[in-house]
């Protein structure tokens, strides 16, 4: 609830942003991306309690565990494990997270900080839905539940059970990919604009490399979640720019589908003709 409060707290802190659009390359709408914000915070809900209602493994489910069955791709990462490099993989983990305060270092950043913060919520919000919703849903088991070396207890537990996709991996490059879009967007023309990219790629690489050493995540896992933190981190500024209004995003939810019964939550994309 803290969380949400502050989450809360700075989007209506930022309202002042409506003064501030004649100088802002995006365009942002109180109640739409209000109505964005609850949303995509309510989707994380749901996908938190979803993780914490998986199951442990079974002893018979860790018994048949073979890494021969898994992707060639993914096969070396299998037994990984290495306390080090989990703990390490949090440094640049957290550090993403305040990359967007080096907007303040510039005035017309700094002008709209508001407005920029409010899509940079957007942004880990739409990113953590995705990510809370798969990892509850999908049973996949970490690198570390091959290595026989651990208890079983530890192989077992439900935490270790949701490999897909790597979270980390993801929130990072969605904070890295928005800083840059955002400069890029804000200085088109500087030649700092190619080595921006550069670091926004090569800290949740190395966030990857370090959760897969760790026995956290496979490199499938790093790959999707790269994939999709990226996708938001561009398409949450793009969504915003002026010019784009016919764009949106937005998080999903359905129940009993189709009188399956079955309950499904998502981002959904729609375009405006």
């Amino acid at each position: 609830m803290k969380k949400i409060a502050l989450l809360l707290l700075v989007f209506f802190i930022s309202s002042n942003f409506y003064a501030q659009e004649s100088t802002s390359p995006y365009k942002t709408d109180f109640w739409k991306d209000g109505s964005w914000i609850a949303g995509s915070t309510a989707m994380n809900v749901l996908g938190v309690i979803t993780i914490q209602n998986k199951e442990n493994l079974t002893d018979a489910e860790l018994i048949e565990l073979d890494k021969n069955d898994l992707w060639k791709i993914n096969r070396g990462a299998a037994g990984n494990y290495s306390v080090n490099a989990d703990e390490l993989s949090y440094i640049p983990f957290y550090a993403s997270f305040a990359s967007p305060l080096l907007f303040l270092l510039n005035e017309g950043e700094r002008k709209n900080f508001g407005q920029i913060s409010v899509m940079f919520i957007e942004t880990m919000a739409t990113t953590g839905a995705f990510f809370t919703i798969t990892a509850g849903t999908v049973q996949k088991s970490r690198p570390l539940v091959y290595n026989e070396s651990l208890s079983n207890e530890e192989r077992a537990d439900s935490d270790a059970q949701r490999s897909f996709f790597a979270g980390h991996t993801a929130a990072t490059a969605a904070a890295t990919f928005f800083s840059a879009k955002v400069y890029q967007d804000y200085h088109p023309e500087s030649p700092a604009v190619p080595f921006v990219w550069a670091g926004a790629v090569a800290v949740p690489a190395y966030v990857g490399y370090l959760r897969t050493k760790a026995g956290k995540h496979f490199l499938t896992d790093n790959i999707v979640g790269f994939g999709i933190g990226a996708a938001c981190g561009i398409l949450v500024p793009e969504i915003h720019k002026i010019g784009n209004e016919k764009l949106d995003i937005y998080p999903t939810a359905q129940t009993n589908v189709m009188g399956t019964g079955v309950d499904t939550k998502g981002i959904g994309m729609s375009y405006s003709f």
